[in-house]
C-alpha cells in the first residue's frame, strides 16, 4: 500500500525523522528568524517542514493574550521534522509540504488549510488532511502548489469570552491565531518556494467558517493576506446564532469558580496562573461551562455576517463554495417520527409562527427530501419515519442556505464564485446518513488509501474506478483553482466532463461531484421556499 512513510503518522506514532536519515542534503529554508531543516520524501518527491512555530507559545503570562510574533533568532539549523501535537494550549505551529525542485526556479501558489472540528477539536497534523496527496496531484496536472496547514487555539484556550475578556481586548483568539499565521506566510513562505501574492485560504466545516471570518474580519478589511478562498460546508454567515458577552458570561463564571479565581482582583490574570491540567479539566466535563466559539466582539467580528454581506463588507476575492447533498443527515436529531416530533425540536429555538412556516416549506414528501439514495424508504428507529424531512431542514439551516446566499452575493458583486454540491456516498457510511457532513474530505485531498481514517470507513475502499476518478477530478479542480483561480483548467481532465460554470444571479448553477453519473452542472433552485426563509430571516430570527 502506498503510504506516506516519511511523515509522522499520528495513529501509529511513527516519527518522520526515522526515514530522513537515509537521505543526505535535507531541505533547508532560510526564514526571517533563522534556518529550518526539513525532510525529503523520495516516495512523493516532496519536502516536508513540520511543526514550524508561527508565534510565541501562548503559555504562562501569554495565556489568554493576543498571539505574539516570534521575537528570537538563531544560528545553524532547527529541525522541522515532526508534527506538533494537536491543539491544546501550546500549539501555534504550521506544516509546509512542497514539491521538490521548484524552489530554485519559480514561486508556487499556496493552499493554506484551516481544519474544522467545531472550534473545539482537530489539528493540522490530522492525517486525514495529509497535504502530500493533493500536492502530488497538483504536479501531475501541471498546476504545482505548496500546501500549508495550521493549528489554532480551540475551545476555552482560543474562544474564552466574558465582560473581562472584552475589556482586555482578547476576544476570538483562535481566529487571531489564524490571522497571525497568514501574516507569517506573507513574510516567510518565499523561503520555501511559495508566492505570498498567491495564497488561497481553504477549510471545511469550522475551517470553512474560519475562512468566512477571515473574509469578513474587521468589517471586511483587506489586509492582502490572500487572493482567493475555498469554503467547504461552511460560510461567511455563521452556521448558528451568534451571541455577545451575556451568552458566554455564565460559562466564564463557572470556570473561574471551579478553579478558585472567582474572587480574584484580576480574574483573567488568575486564570493565567492556574496549572494547565486544572484549567483543562473544566473543558472535559468536570464543570458545566457550555461551549466556546467565535463571538461578536465589535472588533475582529464586528456584527452579524449576513448584514456584512448585504453591505458589501467582505474581502472581494474569487471563491469555491459548496456543501454536501445530505449535510443535515449528520446534524438532525433522531427519533423524528411525526410532525409533532419535528415541531418540538423547532420550538426549542424558533418562534411559533416561524415554526409553521418551516413545516410548510419542508413537507413530509420523500420525493423532495434529502438522502435521495434511500428512494421511497423511510428510516427506522433510531432515525424515525420523518427523519429525512428534518434532515432537509437542518442541512439548509446549517450550511446550504448560507452557501446559496454567499454565492449570490459574490455574483451580484461581479466576483467569481464556483459553487458545488458533493453527491457521492463514501465507504462505510450508513444509508440513512448518505452524503452527510465531512464526506467529501477524502476525495478532495485525493486520499485514496484512507490514511488517518478508521479501517472500516476509508472513503474509496472497494468502491471501484469511478470513485478514484472522482477523487482525481475533485483534487485536481481544487489544485487548479489554488494555482490560477480556475478549477477547470488542468491537464488530464476528461473531455466528457462538463465545465464548472461561474455562479450567476439570474441563472444560478452548482457543479455536482458524483461517482455514479457523469459530473454535471445543475440549477441551484431546489428547496427554494425553505432556503429563502432562512436567508430572508438570517438577521431577525436566526441571529447570524
Amino acid at each position: 500500500m502506498k503510504f506516506l512513510s516519511a511523515l509522522l503518522t499520528l495513529s501509529t506514532g511513527v516519527s518522520a525523522t526515522s526515514t530522513a536519515q537515509s537521505y543526505t542534503g535535507s531541505p533547508k529554508a532560510h526564514v526571517k528568524n533563522g534556518t529550518y531543516e526539513g525532510i525529503y520524501s523520495a516516495e512523493y518527491n516532496q519536502d516536508f517542514f513540520l511543526g514550524v512555530p508561527f508565534a510565541q507559545p501562548p503559555v504562562d503570562n501569554l495565556r489568554f493574550r493576543l498571539p505574539e510574533s516570534l521575537n528570537s533568532t538563531w544560528k545553524g539549523y532547527r529541525d522541522a521534522k515532526d508534527y506538533s501535537l494537536l491543539c491544546s494550549e501550546n500549539c501555534l505551529y504550521l506544516n509546509i509540504v512542497r514539491p521538490a525542485g521548484y524552489e530554485e526556479h519559480v514561486k508556487l501558489p499556496v493552499g493554506f488549510w484551516i481544519h474544522g472540528g467545531g472550534f473545539s477539536n482537530g489539528g493540522g497534523g490530522d492525517q486525514r488532511y495529509n497535504l502530500s496527496f493533493i500536492v502530488e496531484q497538483s504536479v501531475k496536472i501541471g498546476k504545482p502548489i505548496i500546501g500549508v496547514s495550521i493549528n489554532y487555539r480551540l475551545s476555552l484556550w482560543g474562544f474564552l469570552h466574558s465582560n473581562e475578556v472584552v475589556g482586555e481586548g482578547i476576544t476570538n483568539l483562535g481566529l487571531r491565531d489564524q490571522r497571525l499565521a497568514l501574516q507569517w506566510v506573507q513574510e516567510n513562505i518565499a523561503a520555501f518556494g511559495g508566492d505570498p501574492k498567491k495564497v488561497t485560504i481553504w477549510g471545511e466545516s469550522a475551517g470553512a467558517a474560519s475562512v468566512g471570518f477571515q473574509l469578513t474580519a474587521y468589517g471586511g478589511r483587506d489586509d492582502k493576506l490572500f487572493r482567493a478562498a475555498i469554503l467547504q460546508s461552511g460560510n461567511p454567515i455563521y452556521y448558528g446564532p451568534e451571541n455577545g458577552t451575556q451568552r458566554s458570561q455564565p460559562g466564564f463564571e463557572a470556570i473561574v469558580s471551579a478553579v478558585g479565581c472567582y474572587d480574584a482582583w484580576d480574574r483573567i490574570q488568575c486564570l493565567r496562573e492556574v496549572p494547565f491540567f486544572t484549567l483543562n479539566a473544566t473543558m472535559n466535563g468536570s464543570v458545566e461551562t457550555g461551549s466556546f466559539g467565535p463571538t461578536i466582539d465589535g472588533d475582529f467580528v464586528r456584527t452579524y455576517r449576513s448584514q456584512q454581506l448585504r453591505r458589501g463588507q467582505f474581502v472581494k476575492v474569487p471563491i469555491i463554495i459548496g456543501a454536501n447533498s445530505d449535510e443535515g443527515a449528520s446534524m438532525s436529531p433522531t427519533g423524528i417520527n411525526t410532525t409533532e416530533d419535528f415541531r418540538a425540536i423547532l420550538s426549542s429555538f424558533l418562534p411559533s409562527s416561524f415554526q409553521d412556516a418551516i413545516l410548510e416549506a419542508y413537507p413530509d414528501d420523500l420525493s423532495v427530501n434529502v438522502v435521495a439514495s434511500l428512494g421511497d424508504l423511510r428510516p427506522a428507529l433510531p432515525y424515525g419515519a420523518q427523519f429525512r424531512r428534518s434532515a432537509s431542514f437542518w442541512g439548509d439551516y446549517y450550511f446550504i442556505a448560507s452557501r446559496r446566499e454567499t454565492a449570490e452575493t459574490w455574483a451580484s458583486h461581479g466576483i467569481s464564485a464556483y459553487s458545488y454540491r458533493f453527491n457521492a456516498i463514501p465507504a462505510g457510511v450508513p444509508p440513512e446518513v448518505g452524503v452527510g457532513h465531512y464526506k467529501e474530505i477524502g476525495f478532495m485531498f485525493n486520499n485514496l488509501e484512507g490514511v488517518g481514517y478508521r479501517p472500516d470507513i476509508r472513503p474509496v475502499e472497494g468502491k471501484g474506478q469511478s470513485y478514484i476518478d472522482l477523487a482525481s477530478l475533485m483534487s485536481s479542480s481544487w489544485a487548479s483553482f489554488i494555482c490560477d483561480l480556475n478549477p477547470n483548467n488542468h491537464l488530464g481532465k476528461d473531455s466528457k466532463i462538463a465545465q464548472w460554470p461561474k455562479y450567476r444571479v439570474h441563472d444560478p448553477e452548482n457543479f455536482v461531484f458524483d461517482a455514479n453519473v457523469t459530473n454535471y452542472a445543475e440549477s441551484d433552485l431546489y428547496r427554494k421556499e425553505g432556503i429563502a426563509l432562512a436567508n430572508d430571516n438570517a438577521l431577525g430570527v436566526l441571529h447570524r
